[in-house]
Parts: structure tokens; sequence; C-alpha cells
């Protein structure tokens, strides 16, 4: 395991190796000896025999599963003290949803197998992962940030602050700064795709009659009916959205293991039935599972197509709807 930095952001000079009397040398930039940050492994894949594609594949089927059990088993522990987070009781869900459990389950095989069999033909094994090929491409980054900087800064300016901060700077875009852009940009990729395509499924009748209104025969959402579509908008909606999502932001395969799983338990996750204060995932953002089962409910089912990290479109295009609106509209309607 590798240091976090293998040169600090704000150091200077003293960073430099000797074989580097400078960062800037002619047309090319000199780095110190790379590095690894603890979260990286060099090994060609992570599992000896299995390929990081396969695991890419496994990972949101595993992520989906194994959550769904946690959920499941709070909503049979008994435990008294969870009723307070429970948006719905159990009697409800049996009650008003018309889908049963077998139902759902195949539903979500379905799209679980109709995934891996197209991403079996859409990810492509990772290329030679190797120190030399990290170097190489820290040198073409540094080269790239010479250029910038010197036409940002001034030629002058530009070097002197390339001298000092050069070799830190290239490390941290490297290893950090580019690859949470990309993860927060696929981010928005999926978020966008998502709103858009749901949005659209709701005001066209047909769409909504004959592909989405299978989703809400679940009136009282629960985890493992999270991915319970019509397999049409499974496809649309969630695999072709994760693929163009790792294409667009032109994820390693590493990093797809991390979004397909990351965005798995956030759907979840959304569709879990609880409203936990401690919940890392509702923790993250105002799109959580009590924002979320407003949609499945009459009164919010034109509103809060945001899915499944954050509330931006909602917000920015009016069609947000919280628990203090419904209870405002409550109080109107009893005024009148």
């Amino acid at each position: 395991m590798g240091e976090l930095f293998s040169y600090g952001f704000f150091e200077g000079p003293s960073t430099l190796n000797s074989t580097c009397s400078s960062f800037v040398t002619g047309e090319t930039v000199c780095l110190p000896p790379v590095k690894i940050p603890f979260y990286f492994s060099l090994r060609q894949n992570l599992f000896d025999g299995i390929p990081d594609t396969h695991i890419a594949l496994a990972a949101p089927v595993l992520a989906y599963w194994l959550l769904s059990f946690v959920f499941y088993c709070l909503d049979i522990s008994g435990w008294r003290w969870l009723d307070k987070y429970r948006i719905h009781d159990s009697e409800e869900v049996k009650s008003r949803n018309l889908a049963t459990p077998w139902e759902v389950a195949r539903a979500v095989l379905l799209q679980h197998a109709t995934q891996t069999v197209l991403g079996l033909a859409w990810l492509a094994e990772s290329p030679e992962i190797s120190v030399a090929r990290c170097q190489s491409e820290m040198e073409a980054l540094g080269r790239t940030l010479v250029w910038v900087l010197r036409r940002l800064l001034g030629e002058e300016t530009g070097m002197v602050f390339l001298e000092l901060r050069g070799p830190g700077i290239t490390h941290w875009l490297y290893w950090w700064g580019i690859p949470a852009a990309q993860i927060l940009f696929a981010l928005f990729i999926v978020d966008t795709w998502q709103y858009f395509l749901h949005r659209l499924m709701h005001t066209n009748r047909y769409l909504y009659k004959k592909i989405h209104s299978v989703h809400h025969r679940l009136y009282v959402p629960y985890a493992f009916g999270a991915l319970y579509n019509h397999p049409f908008e499974g496809f649309l909606l969630d695999s072709a959205g994760a693929a163009f999502a790792e294409s667009l932001s032109h994820l390693s395969v590493r990093q797809t293991i991390f979004l397909f799983a990351f965005s798995t338990c956030k759907t979840v996750d959304d569709h879990c039935g609880y409203s936990l204060p401690f919940d890392p995932f509702q923790m993250m953002s105002g799109n959580n599972a009590d924002y979320h089962d407003i949609h499945h409910q009459a009164v919010g089912i034109k509103s809060n197509f945001s899915q499944p990290f954050f509330v931006h479109w909602d917000v920015l295009l009016g069609t947000r709807m919280t628990r203090k609106d419904i209870q405002e509209r409550r109080n109107k309607v009893k005024k009148s």
C-alpha cells in the first residue's frame, strides 16, 4: 500500500528528487517517482481469475440484494424503536400494493439478467495497469498543466508557479481531482437522464399507461421493489442511463464498479420505506426515501421526478414537493 500523496499539493521544489532539477524541462516535465495512493491497486484485476469487467457487472446485483436483505431484516425484526422511522406501516404495504413479492422479484431478476448481458457487450477490458503507464499519463497531464497555466498566468508568472507547485498539482489532479470530477459528472448524467425520461413517462399518457405504471403498482415502496419496472423502462432508464454515464465520463472499469454499485445502493435506499436520520445515503442530499415516497403517492405523482442522487432538476423546473407543501395544501382545503 502506497502513501496517500507522493508529494503534497502545497509543497515546493524540495519535493523533486535528484533526477529532476526543475519541473519543466524543455517540452516535457520531470516528476518524482510515482507513489500509489491507498485506494489504488496495481493488480491487473482486483481478484485473481475474475476480470474487473465482470466485477463491475456483479457489483450492482450483489449490492441490490444484500442491501435489500438488510431492509427486509428490519421489516421483520419487530423492533419497536423502528416504528418512528417507518414511512408506512407493514399492513399498508400488504393492502395498497398491487404487485405480489414474487412478481416484483421476477421482474427484478429479469432486469438484472438483461443489464448483465448488455454489460458484457458494452464494457471493455482495462488497459494494462502499471507504474510506467501511470507515470506516462501523469507526464502528459503535467504538460497540459504547463500549457494551461502559461496562458492563464503568463509565461513568467506561470513558470514560477509551476516550479513551486507543478508536481503537487499534477499528482493531486491525476489521483484525486480528475477521478472525483469524473464520478460527479457521471452522477450528474444519471440524474439528468433519469429526470427527463421519468418526467416524460408521467406527462405522456401512453408511456405511463403502457410502461411506467408498472412501477407505480407499488404504491408503498419497499427495498427489493426498487427496480420493479416494465422491462423496457428498466433498459431505458437504468441500463442505458448508466452506460451513457460511464461512456461520457470516460470512467475506468474500477470507477465503473463504484458508479454501478453506489447508484444501485442509492436506488434501493430511496425505496426502503424508512426515513432514517443516520442513513448515509439519506444524509447525502434531500433526494431520499421520504422524498421519493411522495412521488409514489397520489398527491405527488406529478412531482419529485429527480432520482437517484440530487434534487436540482426538480428545484430548477418547479416540480419539487415536500411534506410541508403537502400539509399547506391540506390546510388550504380545510379552510375552503
